[in-house]
């Protein structure tokens, strides 16, 4: 089952004295891949300038703009259209013993090391080992994600922005950022590669054609079991039509929507709304 979906994601800033310099990176364009075809999409500014997009090392088009004249307010609107595709089935090809092998170390070494958001943790490398014990690699992926869900209630507000997956489970609250990071530390400690996928979901699962709805920015993971394959632990869901993929990286600071500096007063967020229509 394919859907058609319309996502327009609008965000930005506004400053407490005139903003002279401005430089931006915007990570809002859906990618196409096997699962997913992109119709249109584009990304929009105020005030207007001039952009440039180009593909990161991860693979996620990024569309660049810098502003010079005086503004007090930056508002960044991405527009799409988005063909996905069913839901997404675990790759049981691969085996532990492909795991250990040089070429597939080096290879995905990225995504088996530590990082600021996914750091090494002895206790939650004991429930790795836990979980891994007698499953092949998608069942300890699945076993993973669903401890996750099961662990952690999502509550907006409970973490930041910058919260690592130590925070959100010491806290064993957060958001859908902080599930994804807490499955990748236990992915990471059995030895799996995996990755953090960040996108839009539509949040009704019969969604009615033309209606739209509030939807959320959404963040997910991919692991390599033989291929490469997604999961939504903060739902318990496979990977399906409702989702939308935009990047993936190591964690959220290799896909944040929107980063950059400016030269000016204080800066506070506008209202970050994700609206997604199902067309067809």
């Amino acid at each position: 089952m394919s859907w058609r979906v319309r996502v327009v994601h609008t965000t930005g800033y506004r400053y407490a004295l005139p903003v002279t310099q401005s430089y931006n990176e915007a990570r809002m364009t859906p990618r196409a891949d096997r699962r997913q075809n992109v119709v249109v999409s584009r990304v929009e500014t105020t005030p207007a300038t001039r952009a440039y997009r180009y593909t990161d090392y991860w693979g996620t088009e990024v569309t660049s703009f810098d502003l010079h004249a005086p503004h007090a307010e930056l508002k960044v609107v991405a527009s799409s259209v988005v063909e996905t595709g069913a839901e997404e089935e675990p790759v049981r090809t691969g085996t532990w013993a492909d795991l250990r092998a040089d070429a597939l170390v080096d290879r995905y070494t990225e995504f088996l090391d530590w990082t600021a958001y996914v750091p090494r943790d002895r206790e939650l490398a004991a429930v790795a080992r836990e979980l891994k014990r007698g499953a092949g690699l998608s069942d300890a992926v699945l076993a993973a994600s669903h401890w996750v869900h099961e662990q952690l209630t999502y509550r907006s507000g409970a973490t930041g922005v910058h919260s690592s997956a130590t925070d959100a489970w010491q806290a064993r609250e957060g958001v859908c950022q902080d599930f994804a990071h807490l499955t990748l530390v236990l992915l990471r400690a059995m030895g799996i590669p995996a990755r953090y996928v960040s996108g839009y979901l539509h949040t009704k699962p019969d969604g009615e054609i033309r209606e739209t709805v509030r939807g959320e920015s959404h963040a997910w993971i991919e692991a390599w079991t033989g291929g490469w394959w997604g999961y939504d632990p903060t739902n318990a869901i496979p990977v399906g039509p409702r989702h939308i993929w935009v990047a993936h990286g190591r964690d959220y600071a290799d896909v944040a929507p929107l980063k950059g500096i400016y030269s000016g007063g204080a800066s506070s967020a506008l209202e970050v709304t994700v609206d997604v229509t199902r067309l067809a």
